[in-house]
Formats: C-alpha cells, sequence, structure tokens
C-alpha cells in the first residue's frame, strides 16, 4: 500500500511593508484600548468616590426630617413650661395633646408601640423583668413595665414585662400524711 502525499501548497511570500502596516494598525488599536480601560477605570472610580460621598450625606443627615418633626414636640413642652399661672387640668390637657403629637411623628416614620399586656411573651419583642405564680397560663405577659418599640419592623427597644409561671405543686409531706406511704405501696 502506498501512502499518498499530497504536496503542500506553497504561501505567498509576506511583504515586510505589509507586516509594518498590520504591526502599526494592531499598535493603534493596542493603544486605543489602552485608552478605553483606562477612561473606564477613572469613570469607576469617580462613581464609587460619588456614591460614598452620597452614603454619607445620607447618613449623615438621614435624621433630619425626624429631627424636625421631634422639635414641633419640644417647642409644645417648652411652651407648656413658660405658662405662668397653668392649672393641673391645662397641664393635663397640654401633656394629652403633646402626645397626641408624638404619636403623629411615630405614625409618619413608622415607629410601633408594643404595649403586649395579656399576650404570650415573645422574647424576639419582650424582655421578662420578674416571672410570677400565677393561675394565668405559663408565658402570658401579665404587666408591662415600660412599653417596647419597634422602627419599620425592627425592635428599637423591647417592652420590659412580668410573665406568668406556673404555680409551683408543693409535695406533699409524708410526715404529716403516713398514710400516703402505704396507699403508694399497694398500688
Amino acid at each position: 500500500m502506498t501512502d499518498k502525499i499530497t504536496p503542500k501548497k506553497a504561501k505567498k511570500p509576506v511583504k515586510v511593508k505589509d507586516l509594518q502596516k498590520d504591526l502599526a494598525s494592531q499598535v493603534e488599536k493596542i493603544a486605543t484600548l489602552e485608552a478605553q480601560i483606562l477612561y473606564v477605570k477613572a469613570e469607576s472610580e469617580n462613581n464609587r468616590k460619588r456614591s460614598l460621598e452620597e452614603a454619607e450625606k445620607t447618613r449623615k443627615y438621614a435624621i433630619e426630617s425626624f429631627s424636625q418633626e421631634i422639635l414641633l414636640v419640644k417647642d409644645s413642652l417648652d411652651a407648656a413650661l413658660a405658662i405662668k399661672d397653668a392649672t393641673l387640668e391645662s397641664y393635663k390637657d397640654g401633656v394629652e395633646l403633646t402626645a397626641k403629637q408624638l404619636i403623629t411623628i411615630f405614625e409618619k416614620f413608622n415607629i410601633e408601640e408594643l404595649n403586649p399586656e395579656g399576650e404570650i411573651f415573645d422574647p424576639n419583642f419582650h424582655q421578662a423583668m420578674t416571672m410570677l405564680d400565677s393561675d394565668e397560663e405559663p408565658n402570658k405577659i401579665l404587666s408591662v413595665f415600660q412599653k417596647g418599640y419597634k422602627l419599620n419592623g425592627r425592635v428599637l427597644r423591647p417592652a420590659l414585662v412580668s410573665v406568668s409561671k406556673e404555680k409551683e405543686k408543693k409535695a406533699w409531706n409524708l410526715f404529716k400524711y403516713p398514710y400516703l406511704k402505704i396507699k403508694n405501696l399497694i398500688y
């Protein structure tokens, strides 16, 4: 068996001038691409710096509108203190109006009050200060020492509460009731 050998096609001779032109165009393309890369890098760095500045401004002035609203409550309290001939009833009315003003601000900024009396204890929202023997079901909140608050569903401060616990069952005194020993032995 004989192998057929096919002759290779001869390549056209490449001219030096053509190679120089190709090299020059490739160098030009590389220079253009490098310039584009530098531009994109610079633009990216500028965007990063701008976003950091904006984030800093946002952190710095985030509570500005809340502060403006809370100043209204402060003004109301100052006005109440400036009254010289006020009665207890007028002070009470003023405090109620100021409390309503504060509640309105809380609603505006999604601050929710936690007053869990009668609810089941939840450690995510409540902090037990005491546990009391009670006829109520175990882990039921009996009283609230201090209300808690949530901001947009996240706990700002847990409610401080007292929680019910099951009454301890007293053990029978076997010396006082000796018949229990005998009764227990029979069964």
